[in-house]
């Protein structure tokens, strides 16, 4: 097959190793962050274009290099339009790190872990006009554990990834794709998320504390909290049997060793703390 393909992040950099063992791409679309992704294109002499694609400068730059069958779109930073939808022969597709209709947007794998869901997935789906909301190809669903972090649904992401790319391309070689339209009334909508919009609020039930440090724990930035004005990074916590009152405030400071703190509904002990440089001192 011969492909566009678009792609960010190490999720679209293992995308592109695994179409590249078997198929012919003419050109990569990646974002200036993605040096994993520029390098491999850079050492196989892979056409690449690097930026927002919109307002033509992405098609203006496909339009110069031979006609695609597919273009495949994985973990990719930016929406496309019509003119390089169309750019294929056969079709446009994107994989969703979700069980579409729900969690359509950006981050959805983080989302579905602050929101304690049990289970996600991913989805192939055809790009159209609109956010993730084309006829859907085919859909993984993967279990959220617990206990799991960011880290250990990315493991998960980067085998089902794979698999559902493989299983897509051989639907499209054997000419058996089955199109299923989306239930927009079903559809649900996150946003995009930056490392700003991690700051843990101790008011939370301690149960939404957990799921927000874990959702948001290495390799991503992490949650954090202040303390003495110095950033705190946290990538752990767990629920302590210590008792407390009431009439503390959310977010005291119980003990020093080990790290208490207070919540409206259980004490949490911290655990992994990415940057601390400075003498916690208790109550504060």
């Amino acid at each position: 097959m011969n492909l566009g393909v678009l792609v960010s992040g190490t999720l679209g950099f293992i995308a592109l190793k695994h179409l590249h063992n078997s198929n012919d791409i003419h050109y990569v679309l990646t974002d200036s962050k993605s040096g994993n992704i520029i390098d491999y294109c850079v050492k196989n002499q892979l056409n690449y274009f690097i930026g927002n694609p919109r307002n033509g400068r992405g098609y203006n730059f496909c339009m110069g290099k031979k006609k695609i069958d597919i273009l495949v779109s994985v973990n990719y930073l930016y929406l496309i339009e019509r003119d390089m939808i169309e750019l294929p022969n056969l079709l446009s597709f994107n994989i969703h790190g979700s069980l579409l209709p729900k969690y359509r947007g950006r981050a959805p794998h983080v989302w579905a872990i602050i929101n304690n869901e049990s289970k996600t997935g991913i989805t192939a789906h055809i790009i159209d006009d609109k956010c993730d909301a084309g006829d859907i190809i085919e859909q993984i669903e993967i279990k959220i554990n617990s206990e799991d972090t960011i880290y250990d649904l990315l493991e998960k992401f980067k085998i089902n990834y794979v698999k559902l790319l493989s299983s897509v391309f051989a639907k499209v070689r054997l000419n058996k794709l089955k199109l299923k339209k989306q239930k927009n009334e079903l559809a649900t909508y996150f946003s995009k998320r930056t490392p700003e919009d991690g700051h843990i609020n101790w008011n939370w039930q301690k149960e939404r504390i957990n799921n927000w440090i874990r959702a948001q724990s290495f390799p991503y930035p992490g949650a954090y909290t202040y303390l003495n004005g110095k950033k705190i990074i946290i990538d752990k916590i767990k629920f302590s049997d210590i008792g407390f009152s009431d009439k503390i405030i959310n977010g005291f400071i119980m003990s020093s060793n080990p790290i208490l703190v207070k919540t409206p509904n259980g004490v949490v002990e911290l655990f992994d703390i990415r940057e601390i440089d400075f003498e916690v001192k208790k109550g504060q």
